[in-house]
């Protein structure tokens, strides 16, 4: 399997107590031997930016958090995996192959074209929807190496009552696609004291043409030292999924902005299911 390398500051095990996640250190929390750690700092200025789309070859999106980061690492194996926007854009198309052509598509590129001491830098065509199948960066493997299983991650452990230890919410990035939609990848992670959850998504919505979302799940059994990494891609059509919500009682222009409830009526068209044990 190609794993991506990550690009992103990776914690350490010295970062032992949690602190506020405005703060200008990690948000980190321990656990029998796991080193769970959040980043959240403001968008990105204009010389990070340029250095990131010169990187990248693209043009990032309007709100780039590219200091945040989520990061779950064993301390006694090395391994861990690590989610960031740079290496989610890196895995956007850009060839253009898979963009979306639409009309809004030129008027997104008219949107991105600059002006640098009057000459005009047109944006290479790719995919402006910043669509991407990341599923985490891994930082280190050490011999152990995600391996296909048909073992789902256990719902029923993770409906129990358990005390939450650590819990954070992180945003990558975001773009409202030329006011015509919106494209956002972020992460959500639940430590309790025998398990923890991640889920990435990424969720797109683009007015009148399609709905998206792309959810990579890393569950992790602290005792058994097993990661299950679940990957559901999912999308419809938007007339489509208009359609299914005609007869609703509820808010459908406020479901239609909800990822949690589009979840339920979007088809899935591809997953993947996989595993490692660190022990």
């Amino acid at each position: 399997m190609t794993t991506h390398s990550s690009t992103a500051p990776v914690p350490t095990a010295g970062d032992a107590a949690a602190v506020s996640p405005t703060s200008q250190r990690p948000n980190t929390i321990n656990v029998k031997g796991f080193t769970i750690s959040t980043q959240k700092l403001p968008i990105l200025k204009a010389e990070p930016i340029d250095a990131m789309t010169r990187a990248l070859g693209i043009a990032p999106p309007e709100m780039i958090f590219g200091d945040n980061f989520v990061s779950i690492v064993h301390q006694k194996s090395g391994w861990g995996i690590n989610f960031n926007a740079f290496d989610a854009l890196d895995l956007v198309d850009k060839t253009g192959e898979s963009m979306l052509k639409v009309a809004y598509s030129k008027e997104w590129q008219k949107s991105r074209e600059t002006t640098h001491e009057g000459i005009k830098e047109v944006v290479k065509p790719f995919d402006w929807s910043y669509s991407t199948d990341y599923k985490g960066s891994i930082l280190s493997t050490q011999g152990h190496d995600f391996e296909e299983t048909s073992n789902p991650i256990p719902i029923e452990l993770l409906k129990r009552p358990d005390p939450i230890l650590f819990f954070d919410e992180v945003i990558l990035y975001e773009d409202e696609l030329a006011d015509n939609g919106i494209a956002m990848l972020s992460c959500k992670i639940r430590v309790m004291p025998g398990r923890l959850l991640l889920l990435s998504r990424f969720f797109m919505r683009l007015d009148n043409v399609i709905f998206r979302l792309r959810d990579t799940r890393v569950y992790v059994d602290f005792d058994k030292l097993e990661v299950i990494r679940e990957y559901q891609s999912k999308e419809c059509d938007y007339e489509v999924v208009r359609q299914k919500l005609a007869h609703s009682r509820d808010d459908i222009p406020a479901i239609m902005r909800d990822p949690n409830r589009l979840s339920e009526l979007l088809p899935i068209v591809d997953k993947r299911l996989e595993r490692v044990i660190l022990g």
